[in-house]
């Protein structure tokens, strides 16, 4: 069972409408709950992006009365692959569909379980503000979300920006996989970082 996290509390104030996390993965065990990233410092603060004991990922927050869910078709149990998954937050649009978009290995993910997309101009809370807390591989929001069990790597935060999957990556003009960019042209924002 895996036991580690990072963590990093936050030293100022950023966008908790807009952000962006992309990271490469792979699993060590399925049927089993994982948690990506978090934000937040309660129980009922921040907000979750992992797997679920299903193999589905979900994005879900959490603020006492609002419940912003996002939940695939699309079920994750290959431990031999990296995955590339990018979730794009953007509230300020319009559009609902296009306040919470998820992309595996450079596809926008289109197919949902579940698809609860947060209000126009939502605040995520304990997301980017000071004194928050970003976990990677691990949550404190949920009695059942618990450490990611895996690989990581190429970890990025983006605070106050949308990017889709191809700030991170590209397509190999030979072979046809997705590939990682390794120096991606992105701004961090206030509480950015890369991993």
């Amino acid at each position: 069972m895996a036991t580690t996290q990072l963590t990093r509390t936050l030293s100022g104030n950023g966008n908790g409408q807009i952000f962006t996390l992309s990271c490469w993965l792979k699993r060590s065990k399925i049927n089993d709950y994982g948690q990506i990233f978090s934000t937040g410092t309660g129980i009922s603060d921040g907000f979750n992006f992992g797997f679920n004991n299903s193999n589905q990922l979900i994005f879900e927050s959490w603020d006492g009365s609002t419940n912003p869910k996002i939940k695939t078709n699309r079920l994750f149990r290959d431990v031999s692959a990296f995955y590339h998954l990018v979730l794009a937050v953007d509230t300020t649009q319009g559009t609902a569909s296009n306040r919470v978009k998820i992309y595996v290995n450079g596809v926008q993910e289109t197919s949902f379980a579940q698809a609860t997309y947060p209000s126009q101009n939502y605040t995520f809370p304990g997301t980017n503000q000071i004194s928050d807390i970003a976990r990677v591989g691990y949550t404190t929001l949920s009695g059942s979300w618990t450490y990611f069990d895996g690989s990581m790597s190429h970890v990025h935060w983006i605070d106050g920006t949308a990017y889709d999957a191809s700030a991170f990556g590209e397509t190999d003009a030979t072979t046809g996989e997705w590939k990682g960019k390794t120096s991606p042209s992105v701004t961090y924002g206030t509480n950015g970082f890369f991993i």
